[in-house]
């Protein structure tokens, strides 16, 4: 049996972030960060201020190609949401060399995008403050599943056969299986990353949210987020899937079943625009 700090542990030196995301999360936290100093830093990186200034001019954010500096970009999005930005633009590269042999990566990434925009655009149905942020975290929601399949992949996909074969919750099999499920094993590398707070707690309370305390609303909706991913996935209609959506996480955000399909059908609708703007690299898709 193996713990979720175990599993990280093994994996931690394959899977450090950026330098430049490390910098600019460095100046978030000092007593006199500025505006001016994080636009500095993403712009001594020609290859992320490019990327950058094309995802915020792009359909995602709506610019329309008005915030031609970084300056500009840091200013008008604020420093929570550009710190946000570079994290999800850094995920990819920061995995570009894990590549498990029982896992499909194309399905991962295709699925963990589709996570992030069910979040967002939960979020913003629920009208939360901020649904930005919960693209990100959503996009990181699997990530445990990646570190599994790299450090125990013959347990990991025996987890995965008997939960199928049993109708048991995949999480459920892992813990009996493995010892620990994705979801405290992502929530164990958002720790060991040191991101914001929030994203530990909403990341490992995913399969529960009565556990994510001060951040239930954000945990509940990355719980129907990952309805909506298995639905997608296994071909299951939303009238059926929306069914298995616990009612506390309904409540919680304020929707009912009958918003599952069209929030599933708004994170088909803008997969692919978004996979080819926050991961090029990753083609084809």
């Amino acid at each position: 049996m193996h713990s979720a700090q175990e599993l990280v542990t093994h994996i931690e030196g394959l899977t450090s972030l950026p330098t430049v995301y490390l910098r600019i999360r460095e100046e978030l936290d000092s007593e006199d960060c500025s505006l001016a100093e994080v636009a500095r830093i993403i712009t001594a990186d020609p290859a992320l201020t490019a990327r950058l200034l094309h995802v915020v001019n792009s359909a995602l954010y709506g610019y329309g190609g008005r915030i031609d500096t970084i300056q500009r970009a840091v200013t008008i999005l604020g420093l929570q949401q550009v710190h946000d930005l570079v994290l999800t633009m850094s995920i990819g590269s920061v995995f570009q060399n894990v590549k498990p042999e029982r896992m499909d990566m194309k399905r991962f990434w295709q699925g963990s995008v589709m996570c992030g925009l069910a979040a967002r655009e939960t979020g913003q149905r629920a009208k939360l403050a901020n649904p930005e942020r919960l693209l990100t975290i959503g996009l990181l929601a699997d990530i445990g599943h990646l570190v599994m399949y790299q450090t125990v992949p013959h347990l990991a996909e025996e987890a995965q056969v008997q939960a199928n074969a049993s109708d048991t919750p995949l999480f459920q099999a892992e813990r009996t299986i493995v010892g620990c499920d994705y979801a405290e094993v992502g929530a164990t590398l958002a720790q060991q990353w040191k991101l914001p707070a929030s994203f530990a707690q909403v990341i490992g309370a995913q399969v529960n949210p009565r556990l994510a305390g001060e951040f239930i609303t954000e945990a509940s909706v990355l719980n129907l987020a990952a309805h909506i991913i298995a639905a997608d996935r296994s071909g299951e209609p939303s009238e059926a899937a929306a069914e298995r959506v616990d009612p506390l996480v309904w409540a919680q955000i304020d929707l009912t079943p009958e918003d599952f399909s069209s929030l599933r059908e708004s994170a088909e609708l803008h997969l692919a625009s978004y996979i080819a703007i926050l991961f090029p690299a990753m083609s084809p898709y």
